[in-house]
Order: structure tokens, then C-alpha cells, then sequence
């Protein structure tokens, strides 16, 4: 039995592997496990490697190779590990697409980035904790309970008048927590003297838009008002997220003080320096048709709108970034994985379009080979050189060196 065990434990290696290389779309229920090997194999090809190559040994040890099948086994695994290779140089090479985005979309942008993430990181994908960085927790911000708390992320000298960055936690707008995404950036950025801020927000089928989002305004509005007690500048505030949090992370740049939007402190000026979403959802109606079904239409209806966009259509156009675009929007950098099953390249590239018709600032649009959603959650090669390229954005945003270069758009349309 040994080369037949031997055989089906390659095979399902295989299959890890050929999931992070294969694009996958339209999968219908089948999306969530898709998703799972894909992306922890794409973003952890060496540790998957590794554990192959051990069971390899265990099995040619114990005799595997003693019938065909465990010849045909060691065939696939050796096939295996050649795409476990080719995905970790893939995810080692990204820096070069958000140098190109950088440079494409910012003037002399993007020059400097590192081209290699440090062994110690991808080694060690889940320590996230630096010595030189504390974090606050569980502050309220406003009344709701556990979702109104928020946590700070700052450099354990605490230096004062610190540039500051939102981070919105995604999860479908039905779950995640605060201490779960963003922590590299997080990270990274207080390391470097920036503070972090981490809210959680309502989430549905109980709360229905826009509670989501009056919750993240909310925690911008704590910001102005108490930020310079932790060292932070409530003058300068970007926010960022992933997904949900990405698009809650637009909306936000995008309805700078609109009163419906933040009922009871209308006065607060809830704009933002800068946007960077990772991988959001930007059109909740679908208008590029590309989802097919996999349409998010029956899903949204229940857990974050409450209606159907027949019933009212304003509202899904008020829920959409794209809808919202305008000539003032802040710096955006929208990152998108090409390989994203759950939220559509197709959508960050109408959103980036619609941007780049209207606004006065920096459009910049990082199209990222072979990721998969929630590329950015651990480190990883890949991670490491997204955190480098947001880094570099929003410093230059900070001091004010940017430009904007309207050939980036002679680059999305190749891309398309």
C-alpha cells in the first residue's frame, strides 16, 4: 500500500501546486478551497516544498518505490517541485511590478525599492511583533461596544507629531477583527515613526451599509481629536485595507464630509492625504460583467445592502467606489493580484480607469502576477515588496514629491 499512499499524497501536493500557478475563476462553491491552496501555496511555495520534500523521504524510505505507483508518484512530486520553485521566484520578481507602477504613475517614483525581502521574514511568515514597535489596545471610539475599539501601533520612543494610517480590517463585511490584516504595513510603517490605528466596525448581516462605514469615519473623527495625545498628526491621516477594508478604505477617500455619512459629528473633517486599497471590491453592481456566477449580487442583498439594486439602485451606486470617483480624490495606489478569486482583477482596473478620467492626483495601479486575494495578510517575498512599495507612496505623498504622469494610462490599457 505504501507507493499507492505514496501516489495520492503527490497528487495532492500536485494540486496545492497547480492551484497557486492556474488562474481560477467562476468557481461557484468550489472558490473557498480553491482560494485556501492557492493562496497558502503561492505566498508559502518554499514551506510547501519543504514539507513535500520530507514526506518524499519518509515514503522512498518505508519502500515506495518498489511498484509503479510510486514511481508515477516521485514523477509528480519532482513536477511539483518545479512549480513550487517557479511560484517562489514569481513572488520574489513582484518588485519589479510596483517599481514599474511607482514609475509609471508617479514622477521618478519607485527607483529605490529593494529587490530582495529579508530571509528572516519569509522564513518566520507569521511573527509579526518588533521589538521597537508597542501596540495599545482596545480603545473606544465610539459607543458600539467590541466593534468600536481600536488599536495603536506606534514606535516605542514614541515620537511625537507622527503622519498617520487607518488600516480597515477585510472579511466580507460579515467577519475579521482589527489584530488580524495589515500587520506587516502596520509594522513596517511604526517602525519607521509612523502611528497605526486598527478599528473594528460593525459588521452585517446585522449592521447594513452605510454602518460600516459611519463606524470607519467615527474612528477618523477619534483620530482628529486624539491622535496628538498617543504622538500622532491629525493633519495627516492615509488609510488603507484589504477587500471589504479596501473597499470601505476608497469610499472613504472618496465622501470626505459628507453629512449623511456621519451623523452626529458632521462637523469633523473626515478627509484622508491618501488612499491604498489592496484588493478591493470597487463596483458592487457588476457593471463589467466578468463575475458570471459568481456574482456577489445575491450575497451582498442579504449580508451588506438589505435591498436588490432593482429596488434601489442609488443606494448600490452610493455602496460603489466606482460611482463616487471625482476631480478631488486624494492620491490613490490600488493594488490588485492578477490571480484574485474572489475580487475580480476586471474591477480594479474599471475603478483605476474611472479615477484616472476625473481626478487632479496621482493615480497609481500595481498589477501583481500571481497573486492571489489576501496576498499581503503574512509575509512573504511578495508581501514584503507591497509593504515596500506603500511605504514609498505614502512618504512621498507625506513630503509633497510627487507628480502625476498621464502616460499610466497607455500601461493599464496594455494590461487589459
Amino acid at each position: 500500500m505504501i507507493p499507492w499512499v505514496f501516489l495520492a499524497v503527490s497528487l495532492v501536493g500536485a494540486g496545492f501546486t497547480a492551484s497557486a500557478l492556474l488562474r481560477g475563476r467562476k468557481l461557484w462553491i468550489f472558490v473557498v478551497p480553491y482560494f485556501f491552496g492557492a493562496w497558502l501555496t503561492g505566498e508559502l511555495a518554499l514551506h510547501h516544498l519543504a514539507w513535500q520534500l520530507l514526506a518524499t523521504v519518509v515514503f522512498v524510505a518505508l519502500g515506495a518505490l518498489g511498484d509503479w505507483a510510486g514511481i508515477v508518484g516521485l514523477g509528480i512530486t519532482l513536477a511539483s517541485w518545479g512549480g513550487l520553485a517557479a511560484l517562489h521566484r514569481r513572488g520574489a520578481e513582484a518588485a519589479a511590478s510596483f517599481r514599474d507602477a511607482l514609475q509609471e504613475g508617479l514622477e521618478a517614483g519607485g527607483r529605490d525599492l529593494p529587490e530582495h525581502a529579508p530571509l528572516r521574514e519569509w522564513l518566520r511568515p507569521f511573527r509579526m511583533r518588533r521589538p521597537e514597535v508597542e501596540r495599545i489596545e482596545n480603545l473606544a471610539y465610539a459607543d458600539g461596544g467590541e466593534r468600536n475599539l481600536l488599536d495603536l501601533y506606534r514606535e516605542r520612543s514614541r515620537p511625537q507629531a507622527c503622519p498617520i494610517l487607518l488600516q480597515i480590517h477585510g472579511g466580507a463585511w460579515i467577519i475579521g477583527r482589527k489584530e488580524q490584516q495589515g500587520l506587516p504595513l502596520m509594522h513596517e510603517l511604526a517602525s519607521r515613526g509612523w502611528l497605526c490605528v486598527a478599528p473594528n466596525y460593525r459588521l452585517g448581516p446585522k449592521a447594513t451599509f452605510p454602518d460600516h462605514l459611519i463606524d470607519v469615519k467615527r474612528a477618523l473623527a477619534w483620530i482628529r481629536e486624539y491622535a496628538a495625545d498617543y504622538g500622532g498628526d491629525p493633519n495627516f491621516v492615509a488609510v488603507s485595507g484589504g477587500s471589504a477594508g479596501g473597499h470601505l478604505a476608497s469610499l472613504i477617500a472618496l465622501t470626505a464630509n459628507e453629512p449623511e455619512l456621519q451623523p452626529g459629528f458632521e462637523h469633523v473633517d473626515t478627509s484622508v492625504a491618501a488612499c491604498v486599497p489592496f484588493y478591493g471590491v470597487y463596483d458592487l453592481l457588476d457593471r463589467h460583467g466578468a463575475r458570471g456566477r459568481q456574482a456577489m449580487a445575491p450575497f451582498l442583498e442579504r449580508a451588506l445592502m438589505k435591498c436588490s439594486p432593482l429596488e434601489h439602485r442609488e443606494r448600490w451606486e452610493q455602496a460603489s467606489p466606482t460611482s463616487r470617483v471625482h476631480s478631488a480624490a486624494p492620491p490613490f495606489f490600488v493594488i490588485h493580484g492578477t490571480h484574485d478569486s474572489f475580487s475580480f482583477i476586471e474591477d480594479a482596473r474599471t475603478f483605476v480607469r474611472a479615477l484616472r478620467d476625473v481626478s487632479r492626483n496621482p493615480v497609481v495601479y500595481a498589477e501583481v502576477p500571481g497573486a492571489q486575494h489576501a496576498f499581503d495578510i503574512f509575509h512573504s517575498p511578495r508581501s514584503r515588496h507591497a509593504v515596500n512599495a506603500t511605504v514609498h507612496f505614502l512618504e512621498r505623498v507625506q513630503a509633497g514629491a510627487f507628480t502625476r504622469l498621464d502616460r499610466a494610462d497607455a500601461s493599464l490599457a496594455q494590461a487589459t
